[in-house]
C-alpha cells in the first residue's frame, strides 16, 4: 500500500491509467451485479416480476443497450471521482484511514450508517430538485426513459446527474473519517441497493413493509412506483424522508403486497 500511495497521481499518465483501471472495475462490477441479479431472480421469481419487461423483444433489447451505454458513461465519471478522491487522500484532505486502531471498532458500523444517512439526505433533496420541470428535462429524463426499469437501469444517468451524484462521496469523506474497507463496503452497498431497487422483482417477504425495520427500507416496488408516478418515492435507501415530507406514494403498501414474495 505504501508503494502505491507513493505514486504521483497528479501526473497525467498515472492519472489516466488509474482512472481507466477504476472505470474498468466499476463498470465490470455494475455488469456483474446487474447481470447476475437479473438472471438469478428472473429464473427464481419470473411470475412475481412487477412488470413484464424481460421478454427480449427488440424494444427491450434496445433499452438494455441504451442503459448499458449510459451506465458506461456514468462509470467513467465515477472513476474520475475516485481518482480525485485518491489525490485528496494522498494530500491529507480526507478522513480515510488504514489502521484499525485509529478509532474504536464500534465506530466502523457507525461510520457506515452515518454515511448512508447523509447520502440519503443529499440524494432525496437532489432528487426532488431534479424533478423540477426545467431541471428534469435537462438532467433527469435520461434515467426516467426507463419507465419499466431493469437491473441495468441502476447506473443509467445523464452525465450531469452522474457528476452531481459523484461529487457527494469526496465531499463526504473530507469531513467523515472512514476506514478504507468501510468506504469500499459503502460503494458496494450503493451498487447493490441501486440494482435491487431497479430490478423489477420484490425480493423482500410479504410482511417486510410491516416490520419495525423493514418499513424504513426501500425495495423494488417502492422505487418502481417512482418511475411510474414521478411525484412520489424520492428516497434512495430509506423511506424516512418520504414519510416526513409526505412524498411517499399512497399506493406503496398496496403495490408491495401485490408483488411481494409470498
Amino acid at each position: 500500500m505504501s508503494e502505491f500511495l507513493a505514486i504521483d497521481f497528479t501526473n497525467p499518465w498515472n492519472f489516466s491509467l488509474f482512472t481507466i483501471t477504476t472505470f474498468g472495475i466499476i463498470f465490470f462490477r455494475y455488469l456483474l451485479i446487474s447481470g447476475v441479479y437479473h438472471y438469478v431472480f428472473y429464473k427464481l421469481f419470473q411470475e412475481k416480476f412487477i412488470k413484464n419487461v424481460i421478454n427480449f423483444k427488440p424494444k427491450e433489447i434496445q433499452q438494455f443497450r441504451t442503459e448499458i451505454i449510459r451506465s458506461a458513461i456514468t462509470s467513467f465519471i465515477f472513476a474520475l471521482s475516485g481518482t480525485i478522491l485518491l489525490i485528496l487522500w494522498k494530500a491529507g484532505y480526507t478522513g480515510i484511514y488504514l489502521e484499525w486502531s485509529t478509532y474504536s471498532l464500534w465506530y466502523l458500523p457507525v461510520s457506515l450508517l452515518v454515511a448512508m444517512l447523509i447520502h440519503e439526505t443529499y440524494y432525496y433533496w437532489l432528487h426532488r430538485w431534479m424533478h423540477r420541470p426545467k431541471i428534469y428535462r435537462l438532467v433527469h429524463k435520461w434515467h426516467h426513459d426507463s419507465i419499466e426499469t431493469t437491473s441495468f437501469t441502476a447506473f443509467s444517468f445523464h452525465p450531469i446527474e452522474s457528476i452531481l451524484q459523484a461529487l457527494m462521496i469526496p465531499v463526504l469523506i473530507i469531513f467523515l473519517p472512514m476506514h478504507l474497507s468501510i468506504l469500499l463496503l459503502f460503494l458496494i452497498i450503493m451498487t447493490i441497493s441501486a440494482t435491487i431497487n431497479h430490478a423489477g422483482i420484490e425480493i423482500y417477504p410479504a410482511s417486510f413493509n410491516r416490520h419495525w425495520l423493514g418499513k424504513w427500507i426501500i425495495g423494488a416496488t417502492h422505487h418502481d412506483l417512482h418511475h411510474k408516478q414521478f411525484r412520489y418515492n424520492f428516497g434512495l435507501y430509506f423511506t424516512f424522508w418520504d414519510r416526513w415530507m409526505k412524498t411517499e406514494s399512497p399506493k406503496s403498501d398496496e403495490w408491495f403486497e401485490k408483488h411481494a414474495n409470498h
